[in-house]
C-alpha cells in the first residue's frame, strides 16, 4: 500500500519510578528536534510497573507543566482513562492544557483499565473512584466524547441526559485555542471501543506493539466505519512501539513494518532512566536510521 503521508514520530514517557527533572529534560530536549513531532504521558495514578509504592505523577498536572515549558512538540497522555474525571471536568481540564500549550493538545481518551488485568482496580479503590464493568466503561466513553466536543464547541449552556451521563447548564469557557478543539485520539482494541472510534476518533490509538493484531483491529475499525458511512482514512491510525536501548536494530524493524502496514503515527516508548542526549538517540539511531527502509511507504 502506498501512502502519501510521511509517517509521525513521538516519544512517551511514562510518569512513574522517575523524577521530575528527569521527565522535564527529555521532552526539553525533544522540543528541539525537528523530528520528534509529539510527546506523550499515561494517566495512572499509582504504578503499574517497578515499585508498586514508588513515585508517579499525575498526568494532567504534569501535561500542563510540560506544556508551559515547551514550545513546538504536540501533546498528550496514551490515553486519559474516562473513569477517573467527570467528562465535562475533562474537558475543561483539556480546554485550559491547550491554552497553556498555545493550541498543540492532542487529547487522548479511552474506556480506562481493562478489568481483566489483575492489578487495575487497585488505584480506583484506593482513590475511591468507582470501577464499572467493560460495558458501562464503553458506554460511558461515547457519550463523554460528545459531551466534551459540545463542551469545545457551543457556545451557551446546554442541558445533556443520557443514559451515564447527565448534566445541566454545561458550559466551558474560555474555548480551547484548536477549533472545533484538539484532536481527539481514542486508545483501545476491543470491538465496543472500535465502535466509538469509528464515530468520534480523530486518531485510532493501538496501545501494544504487535503490529499484526493491530492490522487485525483496523481492519475491524474499517468495517465499523463501512457500517456508519465513515471513510476509514479519516481516522489516522496510531501505533505504541517499545524502545530498545540495546538492540536499536530491532526497534527499527518494528518501526519499519508499522509505517509499511499504514501506521502514520508512531509513539515510541523510552523506558526508564533516561540517558543524556535520549531524545537526540532516539531522532538518530531510530528516526533517521528508520528512513530507508520505509521511503518507499512514503
Amino acid at each position: 500500500m502506498t501512502h502519501t503521508t510521511p509517517p509521525s514520530f513521538g516519544i512517551a514517557t511514562a510518569p512513574q519510578q522517575v523524577g521530575y527533572d528527569d521527565l522535564l529534560r527529555v521532552w526539553q530536549e525533544a522540543d528541539t528536534i525537528p523530528q520528534i513531532e509529539h510527546a506523550w504521558l499515561f494517566d495512572h495514578l499509582l504504578p503499574i510497573g517497578g515499585d508498586p509504592d514508588g513515585p508517579i505523577f499525575e498526568g494532567w498536572t504534569l501535561l500542563s507543566a510540560f506544556a508551559a515549558q515547551t514550545g513546538r512538540l504536540r501533546l498528550g497522555l496514551l490515553v486519559t482513562s474516562n473513569r477517573v474525571r467527570p467528562p465535562a471536568l475533562l474537558a475543561k481540564i483539556a480546554a485550559t492544557a491547550d491554552i497553556v500549550s498555545g493550541g498543540r493538545l492532542e487529547f487522548g481518551i479511552g474506556a480506562g483499565s481493562r478489568t481483566d488485568i489483575p492489578w487495575a482496580r487497585r488505584e480506583y479503590d484506593a482513590y475511591g473512584l468507582p470501577y464499572h464493568d467493560a460495558a458501562y466503561a464503553v458506554g460511558s466513553l461515547a457519550e463523554a466524547c460528545t459531551v466534551i466536543r459540545r463542551l469545545w464547541t457551543e457556545d451557551k449552556p446546554f442541558d445533556f441526559h443520557g443514559s451515564y451521563l447527565s448534566l445541566t447548564g454545561a458550559f466551558c469557557n474560555p474555548k480551547p485555542v484548536q477549533r472545533p478543539g484538539p484532536p481527539i485520539v481514542i486508545g483501545g482494541q476491543a470491538a465496543a471501543t472500535l465502535r466509538v472510534v469509528a464515530e468520534h476518533a480523530d486518531v485510532w490509538n493501538f496501545p501494544g506493539g504487535d503490529v499484526e493484531a493491530a492490522v487485525r483491529r483496523g481492519a475491524l475499525l474499517d468495517r465499523f466505519c463501512a457500517e456508519i458511512g465513515r471513510d476509514p482514512a479519516s481516522i489516522t491510525r496510531s501505533l505504541v512501539l517499545p524502545v530498545s536501548y540495546d538492540n536499536p536494530a530491532s526497534t527499527r524493524d518494528s518501526i519499519a513494518e508499522a509505517v509499511g502496514a499504514g501506521f502514520r503515527h508512531v509513539v515510541l516508548t523510552l523506558p526508564a532512566p533516561y540517558q543524556e542526549n535520549v531524545a537526540r538517540w532516539v531522532a538518530s539511531e531510530l528516526i533517521d536510521k528508520s528512513a530507508n527502509q520505509i521511503t518507499s511507504g512514503f
